[in-house]
């Protein structure tokens, strides 16, 4: 992916999230994350059905890289199992963090495959990856 290709996906998921925008409904649940290093401060939804992620949602303050980095997971993980949304996340993290990884699963998310030469922005790219671990391991 070229870096012009990657700097567009990133502004336009950063200026027009999807699935931006919290509802009020007790199926889904509910997680807080933050980043001392950066103004992230953003919610999570997620509704689960049946093992499957039905919906993910989030809203709150956050950087460019959190806001488009929590677009792009809530559309990536949609409609998966947990296992497959487990094994986004470790795919993700393995890109985050410079371990093998398999880039076909990450689609649009492999924008962020340079994100280690700025040891400051991991954190914002991984919140919304970290949000939604932490849900899936409370409802475990």
């Amino acid at each position: 992916m070229d870096e012009n290709l990657k700097r567009s996906i990133m502004i336009e998921h950063y200026q027009n999230p999807l699935n931006r925008g919290l509802v009020n409904d007790d199926s889904y649940k509910k997680v807080n994350m933050n980043s001392k290093s950066c103004i992230d401060n953003l919610d999570y939804q997620v509704k689960i059905e049946n093992d499957v992620i039905k919906d993910v949602k989030f809203d709150g303050e956050a950087c460019a890289i959190s806001t488009s980095s929590s677009s792009i997971m809530t559309e990536l993980v949609k409609g998966k199992t947990i296992k497959e949304v487990e094994n986004i996340i470790e795919n993700y993290e393995n890109m985050i963090n410079e371990k093998p990884y398999d880039k076909e699963l990450l689609k649009e998310a492999n924008c962020y495959d340079e994100i280690y030469k700025q040891p400051n922005r991991k954190k914002c790219a991984l919140l919304p990856y970290e949000g939604l671990k932490k849900i899936l391991e409370e409802n475990k």
